[in-house]
């Protein structure tokens, strides 16, 4: 089968690789019908280090079941399904608080240790607890809003969680990637009054300011955080939804955050230490998130999906085949695409 493998920073290729296979009395085979480059695969694309090992790459996947294993009880061939960026068992006293990120059995696609989605095939391990049924056939017109339920809307949502968006108050959004464009979503769903997405190209943020953003500041560091005290009244927001993983970009939420307001990040970090503890703790900032526990949140996002009430697939602006992943992560490092589909 034809799977995507990085060699190291900017090679990335699609090879000839062992077809997949059940290992596992609890695996399940699925044929990828959609896959997807995210923004976080282009940290290891930009910084992979010499004598890395490769990895075959992606995390997000919808597909069709091919073969299930003997220990597996609620899936069947056939079943239309989303693959979650983690796997779990779903039976864990963490999965059962509904944090599948942190389940004790678990881990994630894509690693050196697990291939990822970027492939015609794929072995899911502990297939009961980490794939979604869909209720749905080939339908064109939503699976790309239903692909992104395997990480991004769910990734945004819970930004917008962590921060503790609610009815009546302001959000701020920083990053203006698909993950940030989700978190916009979120924080529309979620009641926020006001929405300021920070980002400054400017096809996405024609799209956030469809999705419901109100302001948008494309200022960076001090300038970014004056201009959004000048927009909150000098008090700053409520919530700040970080979707970046950069220093700068923690050390502008906690500018913008407001005194007892509430910080989500969901970007990977890309630094030591959370820099502005001190305002933080002087502000009585809440700074929660982390790696999106998606496989919770589906059951809660699914029906606006299919309802048509958001429509987060819109961040889908290039659709490739197989054989053109390589130039899909070149067209998103090089901010030419803000989320590629991947069609084996």
């Amino acid at each position: 089968m034809r799977a995507t493998v990085l060699y190291g920073a900017g090679d990335v290729r699609v090879e000839n690789v062992p077809d997949a296979r059940l290992i596992e009395p609890t695996d399940a085979l699925v044929a990828v019908s959609r896959a997807c480059i995210c923004g976080s695969d282009l940290w290891p694309y930009k910084l992979m280090q010499p004598g890395e090992p490769p990895r075959r790459m992606g995390h997000e996947a919808i597909g069709v079941v091919e073969a299930v294993g003997s220990g597996v009880h609620t899936l069947k061939v056939g079943d239309v399904v989303v693959m979650p960026f983690a796997y779990s068992d779903g039976t864990c006293a963490f999965c059962h608080e509904g944090l599948h990120t942190s389940c004790v059995h678990g881990g994630f696609f894509g690693t050196v240790e697990l291939p990822g989605a970027q492939a015609e095939s794929l072995r899911i391990p502990l297939a009961d607890g980490t794939l979604f049924v869909l209720p749905v056939g080939a339908d064109e017109a939503l699976m790309a809003s239903l692909l992104t339920l395997s990480d991004v809307m769910g990734t945004g949502h819970h930004a917008a969680r962590a921060a503790k968006v609610g009815r009546g108050r302001t959000a701020a959004v920083i990053g203006d990637g698909a993950v940030g464009l989700c978190a916009v979503i979120a924080a529309r769903r979620l009641g926020a009054e006001q929405i300021i997405m920070m980002g400054h190209h400017p096809d996405r943020i024609a799209l956030a300011r469809e999705f419901g953003t109100t302001d948008v500041v494309s200022e960076r560091g001090e300038e970014a955080v004056a201009r959004v005290r000048e927009l909150t009244g000098g008090v700053g927001v409520h919530s700040v939804l970080e979707c970046v993983g950069t220093e700068e970009a923690m050390r502008t939420a906690t500018g913008i955050a407001r005194a007892g307001g509430a910080i989500g990040r969901v970007g990977v970090p890309h630094y030591e230490a959370i820099p502005g503890s001190e305002p933080a703790f002087y502000n009585n900032l809440t700074i929660g998130g982390g790696p999106a526990p998606v496989r919770a949140y589906i059951q809660e996002l699914l029906p606006d999906v299919l309802e048509g009430k958001i429509q987060p697939g819109r961040v889908f602006d290039r659709v490739i085949g197989l054989d053109e992943v390589p130039d899909g992560y070149r067209a998103m490092n090089e901010r030419e695409a803000i989320k590629v589909m991947v069609k084996p």
